[in-house]
Parts: C-alpha cells; sequence; structure tokens
C-alpha cells in the first residue's frame, strides 16, 4: 500500500516511520520554528520565500541546519513529487517544515539513550481538507478578541514563525465559548488587532486595505500576495496599529492564510462587518488571486469532499 514519505534529519522515510525522540527540545520546550506552503495544481506556491523565511527563523533562534537554501528547496520539491503521486488531480498538498534544537542531553543522557545534538528537520505533506474552510466561503469566519494577549514582539519577534503556542490554545477555548466555529483574533498589550493562529487579519473601507503594523505581526506570504494584488485592483495599502473599532465599522474584513488563500470576516465579536456578507471586492480579489495561481480557488474550495 501505497503511503507519503516524510523527509526526517537526513533522509526519507514512509510516514507510518517518522518518530520524533520524547527528549526532542520541541517537545520539552515547545521550541519549534515551521513554515507552511501550498501547491496549487500540485506544483508549490512561493516555495522559496517560505524557504528563506524558515531560515530566517532559524539564524534568529541560533539553529544551524545541515541543509542550505538550495538543498531544502530541492528536498522539498522531491517530496512533493513523491507525494502528490497519492492524491487526485483535484487536490492539492499543504508543505510543512519544522526545525527544532534537537533533543535534551540532560533527558536523553539520564535515561541512557544516545543523544542526537544536532537540529531536528521534518518536511512532510498533507492533502489540503479545503471542506474544513468551507463556511469561510458561504457564511464568512466569526473572529473574537479573547482576553488571552498577543505575545510582545520584546519577548519573541513575530517574524520568527514558530509553534509555541499554547497561549492561542489558551485563546481559542475562550473564544469558542462565545461561538464554536469562532476565530480567535489576539489584541496586543495595548488593545491594537495582530493576528490569528493560522492567519493575519486585514480590514476595508474605501477601497484601501489596512493591516497592522509589521512590528506586531508575521507577515505572511498570503498577505505579501494580497499586497502585490492591490494595487492591480486600484486598492490603495496602509499599515497602521488597528483597534476593535476599526474592524466593526469597515466595509469589508478578510482573513489571509496558505490553506485558503484568502476568506472574508463577516462578524467581529458578534457584530456585524458590513451588511454582514463576503463583500464584492472579496469576490474581485480571490479572482485576481485565481488568474495569479492558474486554478479556480473558490471552486476548489466548494467542491471539495
Amino acid at each position: 500500500m501505497n503511503e507519503p514519505v516524510v523527509y526526517l534529519n537526513d533522509h526519507f522515510v514512509p510516514a507510518s516511520q517518522a518518530h520524533l525522540n520524547i527528549y526532542d527540545l520541541g517537545i520539552v520546550l515547545g521550541a519549534t520554528l515551521t513554515e507552511m506552503t501550498r501547491t496549487f495544481g500540485h506544483e508549490p506556491f512561493r516555495l522559496e520565500e517560505h524557504i528563506r523565511r524558515i531560515l530566517r527563523s532559524c539564524k534568529y533562534a541560533g539553529i544551524e541546519l545541515d541543509l542550505d537554501y538550495g538543498e531544502l528547496v530541492k528536498c522539498t520539491q522531491s517530496l512533493i513529487d513523491k507525494n502528490r503521486k497519492l492524491i487526485g488531480p483535484e487536490q492539492d498538498l499543504g508543505v510543512v517544515h519544522f526545525v527544532t534544537p534537537g533533543e535534551n542531553p540532560a533527558y536523553a543522557g539520564s535515561a541512557g539513550k544516545p543523544v542526537r545534538l544536532k537540529p531536528t528537520l521534518c518536511i512532510h505533506s498533507f492533502p489540503l481538507p479545503f471542506a474544513l474552510w468551507r463556511t469561510y466561503f458561504e457564511q464568512g469566519a466569526h473572529v473574537v478578541t479573547p482576553a488571552i494577549r498577543h505575545v510582545p514582539p520584546q519577548c519573541v519577534d513575530p517574524k520568527s514563525k514558530n509553534r509555541s503556542r499554547l497561549h492561542y490554545w489558551l485563546a481559542d477555548k475562550q473564544s469558542q465559548a462565545v461561538d464554536p466555529a469562532a476565530t480567535s483574533l489576539l489584541l496586543d498589550l495595548e488593545g491594537n488587532l495582530t493576528e490569528c493562529s493560522g492567519a493575519n487579519f486585514v480590514v476595508v473601507e474605501d477601497d484601501t486595505i489596512f493591516t497592522p503594523t509589521s512590528r506586531n505581526i508575521l507577515e505572511g506570504v498570503s498577505l505579501v500576495t494580497l499586497r502585490e494584488l492591490a494595487p492591480k485592483l486600484g486598492l490603495g495599502w496602509v499599515e497602521k496599529e488597528l483597534q476593535p473599532y476599526d474592524a466593526v465599522n469597515a466595509d469589508e474584513a478578510w482573513l489571509t492564510s496558505t490553506p485558503y488563500c484568502l476568506a472574508p470576516c463577516t462578524r467581529f465579536n458578534n457584530t456585524s462587518i458590513g451588511d454582514g456578507k463576503p463583500g464584492p471586492l472579496f469576490g474581485r480579489v480571490m479572482e485576481a488571486w485565481s488568474q495569479k495561481v492558474g486554478l479556480d480557488i473558490l471552486e476548489q474550495l466548494r467542491n471539495a469532499d
């Protein structure tokens, strides 16, 4: 039976054989850097940018990988080539990279186990579960601002994408008490909007897209794509501090994320944004995005099993 392959440390293995040691610092400390790329028509979208970003995150964290940029790109493309043979033509892959500092020498040594002192590198993929986000495109997303606050950039720079996200788990528990389908949008310590756990948040007013400042968020590759599309559609772009007031009074609001690209946000803390329906500018942007990638994104999302 065919199964996906995973690149773990220095070789490809079947997914069923890919395991981390319980002493890995990604588990012991939650010290994990990560990236996620997706394919369109089985071809990776902006893979090089994701690779560059995880290498920048590694440098920030003081982690040195054995593979350089070119080798990481080649290895990732090889994994995609192997795993896309296992999915249908209407499906696409999410491709995940994650890196940890390696194993905790005290734990592993005390257990009498050999210790891997090199960083742990894993690349794996999965068929994107488009049906999971279908309600975003039928009703719009509902974002809620919980009491849990965004980790200040003075603690961990948000430009380093990481999985140390217990605060998001706690935030989602609070948001889902308001609405089980809600998405958490965290505020910073001053009450400014920041980001969701897996998406950037923007508001649109008077044909201008407003995004929280890059000092306070991870500037996602999808957010960058939106910024590139904006002038071609006659839309302005402004980076500034935003508050909940700006969200509830916006013409439209959107989430940007690798798996689904762009999703309309129609409610903010149970208050309708605009008329409470996906707006006309959302449709224009998605059409332009689909042309860019050569695939009807909304059709793929809506027709997924």
